[in-house]
């Protein structure tokens, strides 16, 4: 809640600079004004909005909540307070909420096409800069699992990772030694014989990055011959037309970056009454 807290005053100061010009002539006395969808989708942001209330100190019902399937014309919310309050937290309460809802409606439409498959959907570290916490919990409420928030996740080790190391099964054994007893180890492949490779050297999580569904089911059926205990994510070239033909090879995760990075925001408008 910290975190939230601080990114929702920067966002307030973001947007106020040396102070609004309307503040000192703002009409007195309280005012009511209402919180509209102007889209269908899913509603996120509500949590960031709320402390967005309390900060600045005017009175929000929701009338809908994070994860909420609205509609367009939908009273989101009712506010009340004083002019300059409403109309100085206005577009930033109305961006998180667009921004938000935009990325659970992405990440609902990929959740809902591998629903019941028993595949994660997991999202990725392609967030906008200073965004992630805010753009990765709207992901989790559109159906998503975040993948790693940063890089003291999970030891993930990428092509431009491997070119640095010469023998992966003494790097693994010298990282075991370093990173914390729980910490996993991700190894991204883009062969059959990267994937042996990466196995025998005792990775925890295997990558099947740009593979092809049929080269993904070669993998996974000889994980289940040899390295059960392996987990596969299928990620690269994943989109709302191909994901459910990965689900189909029977990986335990697929990622995708187009959860967030090609969200589009929801509408929204503030209307007084």
């Amino acid at each position: 809640m910290i975190n939230i807290k601080k990114f929702v005053k920067n966002a307030v100061i973001e947007d106020n600079g040396r102070g609004d010009l309307f503040f000192d002539v703002a009409p007195k006395g309280r005012f009511t004004a209402r919180a509209i969808a102007k889209s269908d989708g899913i509603l996120a942001g509500v949590k960031y909005a709320k402390v967005l209330a309390r900060t600045e100190k005017f009175d929000c019902k929701f009338l809908k909540f994070d994860g909420d399937v609205i509609k367009k014309g939908d009273v989101i919310a009712k506010l009340e307070g004083k002019a300059s309050i409403l109309l100085s937290s206005e577009r930033t309460f109305l961006n998180m909420l667009q921004h938000a809802s935009g990325i659970a409606t992405m990440a609902n439409k990929y959740a809902k096409l591998i629903e019941g498959t028993g595949v994660v959907l997991l999202d990725t570290r392609k967030t906008r800069p200073q965004l992630r916490d805010f753009e990765k919990y709207a992901s989790r409420v559109g159906g998503a699992i975040n993948h790693r928030l940063g890089l003291d996740d999970c030891l993930m080790l990428k092509d431009t990772h491997m070119r640095t190391i010469q023998n992966l099964k003494e790097f693994i054994v010298k990282a075991r030694k370093r990173i914390s007893w729980v910490t996993k180890i991700e190894i991204e492949c883009e062969t059959f014989q990267q994937v042996q490779e990466a196995m025998d050297a005792g990775a925890d999580i295997i990558m099947c990055d740009n593979m092809t569904p049929e080269q993904i089911v070669e993998v996974v059926t000889f994980r289940n011959e040899h390295y059960p205990h392996i987990l596969l994510e299928a990620s690269g070239n994943i989109s709302l037309d191909t994901i459910q033909e990965y689900a189909a090879t029977k990986v335990d995760a697929i990622s995708s970056g187009s959860i967030i990075h090609q969200a589009t925001w929801l509408d929204f408008s503030m209307k007084f009454d």
